[in-house]
């Protein structure tokens, strides 16, 4: 039987272990992380979700407070349509996540950033060009285009000097959502580098409505693989969602994917950025508290534990001190939610929304508990202390699993 250890994901002539580590926000998939991911020769993800608010607490920025004071005012209306990022701010927020990376890397592997399309941030275009650009400049490795079609992503960036240098590659859930893709971007004459094929397990948003358990990752890899082929394309597919031992990872090697990404594992490694009692909750969970759920304001459906404190919190919008979600129009589902709930309870001081949830505030908080489908199987990799904690791993413990592991077997911590 073949370990991961066996492959390798090639881009030109760098080899790489073929593991990556998802882009997981807000600052779920710290520094840290990525870099011992690196050190270890594969790829680790960074995220730009909230890159303000990552380097206010990373960097003691006060880009938050800053644009709070500067737009106070409106924080009590329903319209957030002139409450906007200072870009220069936003660039500046973007190159030093990326530089703090970028200059502790060691080892043979790579730092990517995650960049969601469905951070519209009341000016879809403008910030979006901003995030990828300083994101170049700063020397990041690759981008995961994730969360969108990002059928205009590739033109924002055209003119920079490393759009042919940095690796680029978009996360799809179909064929024809690449197929549309690479029609879109055909003027450039700039192929992605990879794909990320995400499945229906995965965790966080999903590329999928209410009916994903009809769908299959190995299907669905198949399918693009099969695309792939018959344009002619030789663009490394990554597959992704709910693979949780290197034997599920080494059979999709074998079936013709160059790497995998997984996230689940490494929620609860000492690098990861949840809280130790988040962690905690996550070793705790059975298959029953985990659910799909359409709370969030992007539209997508979304994986979470059901326990999550931000699920049915009422709390005020806070766009003038975050409004990452914030349409062209300066309209966020959230709003309408919370608003309409006001209006059927004149006069309470507090109010329940469980239509959507603020999710800027709440994965700002940690409050908002996103995971993998089989996060419930996490206690089945660590021991259990005699107060009922579980023990914390390491990122290299559970990278080496991945990479040296075979007949479904999970090495426990020593």
């Amino acid at each position: 039987m073949k370990r991961v250890d066996d492959f390798r994901l090639r881009f030109g002539k760098q080899e790489l272990v073929p593991i990556v580590i998802g882009g997981m926000g807000v600052d779920i998939s710290t520094v840290e992380l990525a870099l011992e991911v690196a050190r270890l020769g594969g790829i680790g993800h960074i995220s730009d979700a909230m890159v303000q608010t990552v380097s206010d607490r990373r960097f003691d920025t006060n880009f938050v407070s800053q644009k709070l004071k500067k737009y106070k005012a409106n924080v009590a209306s329903s319209d957030k349509s002139a409450v906007h990022f200072n870009l220069a701010e936003l660039e500046e927020a973007t190159r030093s996540h990326v530089l703090h990376a970028m200059d502790a890397k060691r080892g043979d592997g790579m730092i990517f950033i995650n960049c969601m399309e469905k951070l519209t941030m009341n000016a879809p275009r403008e910030t979006l060009r901003m995030r990828l650009s300083a994101a170049l400049d700063a020397g990041i490795d690759g981008i995961t285009l994730s969360a969108g079609l990002h059928l205009g992503s590739f033109a924002l960036i055209e003119d920079h000097p490393r759009f042919r240098d940095a690796k680029l590659g978009i996360i799809v859930s179909s064929p024809r959502a690449l197929a549309m893709f690479l029609r879109k971007n055909a003027r450039l004459q700039r192929l992605p580098d990879y794909v990320v094929v995400e499945g229906p397990l995965a965790g966080g948003h999903l590329g999928f409505g209410m009916d994903w358990a009809q769908y299959d990752l190995r299907s669905i890899v198949a399918e693009v693989l099969a695309f792939l082929k018959a344009e002619h394309l030789d663009i490394p597919v990554i597959a992704a969602g709910g693979i949780f031992t290197g034997s599920d990872a080494a059979a999709f090697l074998e079936q013709g994917a160059a790497a995998v990404q997984v996230a689940t594992r490494f929620t609860v490694t000492r690098e990861c950025g949840l809280p130790d009692k988040v962690k905690q909750e996550y070793f705790r969970a059975s298959e029953d508290d985990i659910e799909v759920n359409t709370i969030s304001p992007t539209g997508y459906p979304m994986r979470m534990l059901k326990g999550s404190p931000g699920i049915g919190a009422g709390i005020r919008p806070n766009c003038e001190a975050y409004g990452y979600l914030l349409d062209a129009k300066g309209r966020c589902a959230y709003i309408d939610a919370y608003n309409s709930q006001v209006e059927l309870h004149p006069g309470a001081k507090k109010v329940s929304v469980h239509d959507k949830t603020c999710l800027c505030t709440h994965m700002r908080n940690f409050d908002i508990w996103t995971c993998g489908q089989t996060t419930w199987r996490l206690k089945d990799t660590t021991r259990r202390a005699p107060d009922g904690s579980y023990q914390v791993l390491s990122a290299e413990q559970v990278f080496h699993d991945y990479q040296f592991s075979v007949d479904q077997k999970i090495a426990l911590p020593p």
